[in-house]
């Protein structure tokens, strides 16, 4: 049984969406487009972002913040996106990137590769968060956007099973870490496989965790 702050809070929520979506049909005249990314947190692995156009005519159910739905949700939903969204696209930023950069502004990087990676031109971007990636068109930042804007959410969940599915591939490769469990994030199982095993080649070197077995 919920209790009534989680319902109050829920419905404070549902009020922000519905204003907010008030608000964008008479700020902007075309195509929006949401993004979000996954990935800033874990010791491991590549940032993912995604961007996603939807199509107001194909609706999709169910379309929240990633972090809110569980593994099994989220990829049935991400192949329903990527079948009704009238474009998507998925970018990321690598290691490399990651530890040259610093993981903010290889998170902006990611998140641009994906908005200039749509098929469609939009009139306006949606990004998740308080920060914005240069981008050459009209973009806001929305706090919380990925439970108060459907495309961001769909953004939010093509970003979050695509790094899942990564982090799965390279529990393939590198068992004794974990990756499929943990996917990445500084759980106690990982930093005691840090110790034991030293870091992998997708280990982020300029986190401080991994810093320390280095």
């Amino acid at each position: 049984m919920r209790s009534k702050k989680s319902s109050s809070a829920e419905r404070e929520l549902a009020h922000q969406a519905r204003l907010l979506r008030s608000q964008l049909r008479w700020d902007t005249v075309g195509l929006l487009a949401g993004v979000d990314e996954a990935g800033r947190g874990p010791l491991a692995g590549p940032v993912v972002a995604a961007a996603v156009i939807l199509d107001e005519r194909c609706i999709i159910q169910g379309l929240a913040d990633s972090k809110k739905l569980t593994a099994l949700r989220r990829e049935k939903l991400f192949d329903e996106i990527r079948a009704k969204a009238l474009c998507c696209s998925i970018a990321q930023a690598s290691v490399e990137e990651i530890e040259t950069l610093n993981i903010l502004q290889a998170t902006l990087l990611a998140m641009r590769r994906a908005v200039e990676g749509l098929r469609l031109r939009p009139a306006k971007v949606l990004v998740d968060g308080n920060r914005l990636p240069v981008l050459d068109v009209s973009a806001e930042a929305i706090v919380k956007g990925d439970a108060l804007v459907p495309a961001i959410s769909a953004a939010s969940i093509l970003a979050k099973v695509t790094r899942d599915r990564w982090c799965i591939e390279l529990d393939a490769q590198y068992p004794q870490y974990g990756f499929a469990g943990h996917k990445g994030y500084g759980t106690a199982e990982h930093l005691a496989a840090l110790k034991a095993h030293g870091a992998c080649p997708q280990h982020r070197k300029t986190f401080a965790p991994v810093v320390a077995v280095l």
